[in-house]
């Protein structure tokens, strides 16, 4: 082929490229392309996975419409397109490293905001270092992620389950909640051993007289408690703890509560407020609850959080909880570290070291409060909290929180330098409360 006929097929290709582009305005545009990764079936889906993703549905049209408040309010992720693919997390670690794996291969995803399971994050958190990909942990609770490795290209935009353990102790102890002995059910992996213990070493130093009772320890997904309830009611304490969540947090509680547990002992849960919609009146009062965060019921009057719990409500027409306050969180910090990456690299598409760069030790503002990334070298937040009791509202025929405790985030989390157990066990080292 000669020179000139070379020049001729460049142009000719060029001119079909724009007509293309024309006709399919998406081809020309480019986009942000986000994996978001919850629980969209199984026993984790109705009360959990499904609210987090229908609050980054709102979210998204909010970003790319420009409709959210200063300074989220720039069109997309500094004026380029948000795109979600939603994957369901369901199916355990090795199918989700191999669907992690997926969208950053064929989807070609640029970031992946996701995982509810503490024994998911786990598992994906290595493969994203080992692939340099950029990855968003929007929930999971165990402290192991970032107290067992650093990462690079890892973070974690919420607080721990230490907090929520620590948190109801110190409920307790300012409530003058008897404290004599404890029976504790929680689930039978790394998300319940975590919170069992969290909560175990906070009892010593709160209530170093009270005894352990009982630890039970379902597995996950159980659903039936007939011999763990008959067991707690053959020799009730005065505390029964639990990190019961999702459906097994539903089930324990419309098989416990007739059968009269939340009578003979004070429950205290450490994440129990997203399953309160659905129960309305069959979820017993006095029940004392954390949100894993300052969420829902219990969330702060800011103008932001006034936006976002009318924009949830009203689009869903129920009262946002833990989940999809916690998705909300997390992409608002990854709209803000999209936006600051490009504004140091000259308005380009951010890559995944320069996100990184940005994300880290980084703060911003969330419907529940500040949230600063201060912990595992900069890639673990830490945020305030709140605890409260139920309350059942006849009126507007719901669950509402009452008594409510705000705990602020050095209150209630282990420093930069020390392991939430160290911590717990030093007396709670340079708190302040």
């Amino acid at each position: 082929m000669n020179r000139k006929n070379a020049i001729k097929l460049s142009r000719v290709a060029a001119t079909l490229s724009l007509v293309c582009a024309t006709l399919n305005p998406a081809m020309a545009e480019e986009t942000f392309r986000v994996g978001i990764v919850s629980f969209l079936s199984g026993q984790a889906a109705d009360s959990f996975g499904i609210p987090a993703v229908n609050g980054a549905k709102i979210l998204v049209d909010a970003f790319n419409n420009g409709e959210a408040p200063a300074p989220f309010n720039k069109k997309g992720f500094g004026g380029i397109k948000f795109e979600a693919i939603y994957v369901d997390e369901a199916g355990g670690a090795t199918k989700q490293v191999q669907e992690l794996r997926n969208l950053y291969d064929r989807e070609k995803v640029d970031a992946v905001v996701g995982y509810v399971s503490s024994g998911d994050c786990l598992a994906v958190a290595p493969v994203a270092e080992e692939m340099k990909k950029f990855l968003i942990l929007y929930d999971c609770g165990t402290p192991r992620v970032f107290e067992e490795r650093s990462y690079n290209y890892v973070f974690r935009t919420a607080a721990t389950a230490t907090m929520d353990n620590v948190a109801l102790g110190r409920y307790l102890k300012a409530n003058n909640v008897k404290v004599d002995n404890i029976s504790y059910i929680n689930q039978d992996y790394a998300w319940g051993h975590d919170s069992l213990r969290d909560f175990k070493l906070t009892a010593e130093q709160l209530f170093p007289n009270a005894t352990t009772q009982q630890d039970l320890r379902p597995k996950f997904g159980a659903g039936q408690y007939g011999t763990e309830i008959s067991s707690l009611l053959s020799k009730p304490s005065s505390i029964t703890h639990s990190s019961l969540w999702g459906g097994d947090l539903q089930s324990f509680i419309l098989q416990a509560g007739p059968r009269g547990v939340m009578r003979r002992s004070q429950v205290v849960l450490s994440a129990g407020d997203h399953v309160l919609p659905g129960l309305g009146k069959k979820m017993p009062d006095g029940v004392i609850l954390g949100a894993r965060g300052a969420y829902g019921l219990m969330s702060p009057d800011t103008p932001l959080n006034r936006w976002w719990f009318k924009l949830y409500e009203d689009k869903y027409e129920t009262t946002p909880v833990q989940a999809p306050y916690r998705m909300a969180q997390a992409l608002l910090g990854l709209k803000i570290a999209v936006e600051k990456a490009m504004a140091a690299n000259g308005g380009k598409k951010p890559s995944p070291e320069e996100l990184a760069a940005a994300l880290k030790n980084s703060t911003w503002e969330s419907p529940a409060g500040m949230i600063s990334m201060a912990n595992g070298n900069g890639h673990q937040a830490v945020q305030d909290t709140a605890i409260a009791r139920t309350k059942y509202n006849e009126a507007k025929k719901r669950v509402d929180l009452v008594d409510i405790m705000r705990f602020p985030a050095s209150c209630v989390n282990p420093p930069s330098d020390m392991t939430s157990e160290d911590w717990i066990k030093s007396g709670f080292k340079g708190a302040k409360c």
